[in-house]
């Protein structure tokens, strides 16, 4: 089982430690309504050193990733990142990630932590004559994720720029604390926030100046329970639950990172073909009845099974049970759906994406 750099201050803190896609990781370390209330209000500090981390650098660096992304990097300027699919030839999703230009000749891309090797493999099999270096730097780049409200005022205290000039899915590489690290306006929660990354010889130092600078504004270390909360709340994917290689972005509900209209990608004849001609999709509901709808459970339209929960939760901000299905039909927003919640059926109904919207400038 692997651990991050951080996993001895995990047990310091008394975290309640799980195994996460072959990861020891933290679920919580006091309760996820807490800690997910505390993010939404306050500050919330994850350790997310366990994502992936790739370096394309070389004079066609930007030729190879805009050859493997659905997305049009001609779109990203240096200092700017995007969220965007990897896919397959049939146009299912290999993995999503973001893309972070860091100079004309460099990129790094950012993958979950459960597809590092797949990854790595994936792009190697596509690097065929491109002139490139690709380097898998997972293992010394720590990553950890400061979001809420608090957030900027907290990491102000630590470094020697004005983050109220720092946008949206932009970022800038400063010191944190006198330690060089890339600082990006991103984040995973729905909230206004950082994603830092830095040489993983120091997160502990990082993780512990960020927690002690934050007190007085409400910050806690954050654990992986609530970050699934915050991330349901705003219709954000998961891969493996809304995202496979068995589903295409269309069909995901991400289809806004497919740019048809750039050059020839990997995927791209079969995404042109799916576009438009596919019943299947993901759909948001919240429950109508008492009930906590949970990966996997069967979603009925009148009699008929028509797809299965990919994602589910109790909303600790909305109070209510709510979740994504994969639907094998198209179900109008507003209809009617039943949930069987333990083999009882449960009423709940589609609306609109997402149930929390952004709280960032």
């Amino acid at each position: 089982m692997k651990r991050t750099p951080l996993y001895d201050e995990h047990l310091k803190l008394k975290a309640r430690i799980v195994e996460f896609g072959g990861w020891e990781m933290p679920v919580f370390y006091t309760n996820v309504i807490d800690e997910h209330k505390t993010t939404r209000t306050k500050a919330g500090l994850f350790d997310i050193c366990h994502m992936g981390e790739f370096i394309v650098r070389g004079k066609q660096a930007a030729e190879f990733v805009q050859c493997i992304i659905t997305n049009d990097i001609n779109k990203l300027t240096e200092g700017k990142a995007f969220y965007t699919a990897m896919c397959n030839e049939q146009g299912g999703v290999v993995d999503d990630l973001f893309v972070y230009k860091m100079s004309e000749s460099e990129f790094m891309l950012v993958v979950n932590a459960g597809n590092i090797e797949k990854d790595f493999l994936w792009l190697k099999k596509h690097i065929n004559s491109y002139d490139v270096e690709l380097k898998d730097v997972s293992e010394r780049t720590a990553k950890l994720d400061l979001q809420g409200p608090n957030s900027e005022a907290i990491l102000q205290k630590m470094v020697n720029y004005d983050l109220s000039r720092l946008e949206r899915f932009h970022f800038v590489k400063i010191k944190v604390d006198g330690i060089l690290a890339t600082v990006s306006r991103t984040g995973y929660t729905g909230e206004d926030g950082f994603e830092l990354y830095f040489d993983s010889a120091h997160a502990k130092e990082i993780w512990n100046s960020i927690l002690l600078k934050g007190k007085e504004l409400g910050i806690k270390p954050i654990g992986l329970g609530a970050r699934d909360t915050l991330r349901i709340e705003a219709c954000y994917s998961l891969y493996g639950h809304e995202l496979s290689e068995g589903l295409s972005p269309f069909e995901a509900g991400t289809g806004f990172v497919v740019k048809l209209d750039k050059p020839a990608f990997v995927g791209k004849a079969a995404l042109e073909r799916i576009k438009d001609k596919s019943s299947r999709n993901i759909v948001a509901f919240e429950m109508i009845d008492k009930g906590v709808p949970r990966q996997g459970y069967e979603v009925f339209f009148g009699e008929e099974r028509v797809g299965a929960v990919t994602s589910g939760t109790m909303s600790p901000t909305l109070q209510k049970g709510l979740g994504l299905a994969l639907m094998d039909v198209n179900v109008l927003l507003g209809s009617e759906i039943l949930i069987n919640i333990r083999h009882k059926l449960y009423k709940a109904k589609i609306v609109k994406r997402p149930f929390y919207s952004y709280k960032g400038g």
